[in-house]
């Protein structure tokens, strides 16, 4: 099974953007700003937080996965740990 798992660092700079949108949006809370400038900040927030996870499943998926296919008792491990992954968070 694959034991390393790789480097994501890459996306910190989206993470501290997305970290600057989420004081900007408090800031926007309290100065009573309009619903609909928040509600679009917000929708901004979930797309970049979705780019990340894109960016990680990505990874997981060229890396991780790849590595277990190499064994099909790994192989079936992964499978079944994507399948609850999307299962637990599916929309």
């Amino acid at each position: 099974m694959y034991e390393q798992h790789p480097c994501h660092m890459e996306n910190m700079p989206r993470l501290n953007r997305i970290s600057g949108q989420i004081e900007g949006i408090k800031k926007m809370i309290e100065e009573g700003r309009y619903c609909p400038e928040i509600i679009s900040q917000l929708r901004a927030v979930r797309a970049a937080v979705k780019a990340v996870e894109s960016n990680i499943l990505q990874k997981h998926l060229q890396y991780c996965v790849a590595q277990s296919f190499a064994s099909n008792e790994d192989k079936e491990k992964k499978i079944a740990e994507l399948k609850m992954l999307f299962d637990k968070f599916d929309e």
